[in-house]
């Protein structure tokens, strides 16, 4: 199964709440007539974190296919211009980033109810391929943040190898998302032996200066 992690800014001019409003709702009843879509989920980030910091992008949109030629076909549909067009009205298209991505499901649970979802953006370490970067990330670095006590799933997307035969690289090796109940339970995992480990671990893969996180409230859309 492919899936597909659009990563998108909001419309110059377009406030948070306008955005998340729009993309919920208006954008979501165009979204679910693209054919042969298995799942469809977006991740808002939560309002208090634009408080906080600036936030790298205002969301994540998932969408799960059978494979590249499926989404090659969709791609060719009117369903599929009906969305980019209106994208237009709330979406900056300019700085949207798509990312073609293998998923692995490191901790098998339920996603909570009203719970946040973490998302982290990765960055392999300076002269690591990109095979050997997967394989730890996957092997050796999943297991040791599926100790985390608080974790309720944890899922990593590894970026396609087809997207590094292009010229123009991925910007991310990955990315990860992580399932707690809450902000709170999301931080109380910080105290934990489990979660030294892990950080601890993130320089023998990670470009410590790259990394990136959301944290969101998911909405599946088509499941």
């Amino acid at each position: 199964m492919l899936k597909a992690c659009t990563l998108i800014h909001r419309k110059s001019g377009i406030s948070v709440e306008e955005f998340q409003t729009y993309w919920r709702n208006t954008h979501t009843d165009i979204v679910v007539q693209l054919p042969n879509v298995r799942r469809y989920v977006q991740s808002h980030p939560l309002i208090q974190e634009y408080k906080k910091r600036t936030l790298i992008y205002d969301g994540l949109a998932e969408i799960w296919v059978d494979n590249t030629d499926v989404l090659r076909t969709m791609t060719a549909t009117s369903a599929y211009k009906d969305v980019a067009t209106d994208e237009a009205n709330f979406i900056d298209q300019k700085r949207t980033e798509l990312i073609l991505t293998e998923e692995h499901v490191i901790k098998d649970g339920l996603t909570p109810e009203g719970g946040v979802k973490k998302i982290e953006l990765l960055v392999r370490k300076p002269g690591m391929d990109v095979e050997p970067f997967q394989r730890y990330w996957r092997g050796v670095h999943g297991k040791l943040a599926s100790k985390i006590p608080n974790i309720r799933r944890y899922v990593q997307s590894h970026t396609k190898l087809s997207g590094y035969r292009r010229e123009q690289q991925p910007n991310w090796d990955g990315i990860s998302a992580i399932w707690f109940d809450s902000v709170d339970e999301m931080l109380a995992g910080h105290a934990t032996e489990a979660y030294t480990n892990t950080r601890a671990d993130e320089v023998n893969f990670l470009d410590a200066g790259k990394p990136k996180f959301l944290i969101t409230n998911e909405r599946t859309i088509i499941s």
